[in-house]
């Protein structure tokens, strides 16, 4: 094996070793159990879908926000519990059955890894789940619990729309980021005359 195939292979191993990581945390929050046979079955199991199942490799070329990400992590943890508390309530709620509906939510910055970090973020948090995703359109399709009106609707979408926002400050690209500083200066000055306009 000469050094320019071992470069190859080091390489491949550093850009899949992300998605392998990840691929292990889903596997664990999928089973509920952080145990060492837990973790051993979420190497084999990532092993086994790369190797098998092998797609291009995507480089992950953003950078990573410390202070975003732990904001996004405690939103996260927070959301999760709320969101268990508010599916609770909704069930032991005889009075009424809980309405749903399936949601459609156009995303405005996301590229696959955003997408994907978008769809595991709405699925895990209690009361909603991705039942499809259009890559084409950058849509997310969610079946939701708790739907009762429109305003139900678009406050959901709102939501997911935030998570998105949240996930590009803290692992997006220098071009999502800028993207996504350009709308929010844009909103703040179009928030500044709309308040000056009606003074």
């Amino acid at each position: 094996m000469n050094r320019e195939t071992r470069r190859r292979i080091r390489r491949d191993i550093l850009l899949q070793l992300p998605f392998m990581l990840w691929l292990v945390l889903l596997w664990l929050l999928l089973w509920h159990q952080f145990t060492p046979l837990a973790v051993v079955s979420g190497i084999v199991m990532a092993v086994f879908v790369t190797r098998v199942f092998r797609l291009p490799t995507v480089e992950l070329l953003g950078r990573i926000n410390l202070w975003h990400s732990l904001v996004f992590i405690v939103r996260f943890i927070g959301a999760v519990v709320m969101g268990a508390v508010r599916v609770t309530i909704q069930v032991f709620d005889f009075r009424r059955q809980p309405g749903a509906a399936i949601v459609e939510v156009p995303l405005r910055y996301a590229d696959d890894i955003v997408t994907t970090h978008v769809a595991v973020t709405a699925s895990l948090i209690p009361g909603s789940l991705v039942v499809e995703s259009d890559r084409d359109r950058r849509t997310l399709y969610l079946h939701v619990i708790g739907v009762c009106s429109r305003d139900d609707v678009d406050r959901f979408r709102a939501e997911v729309l935030r998570w998105e926002r949240r996930i590009v400050r803290a692992v997006g690209t220098p071009e999502q980021y800028a993207a996504l500083a350009r709308d929010e200066a844009q909103e703040r000055r179009a928030s500044v005359s709309s308040k000056g306009g009606a003074g």
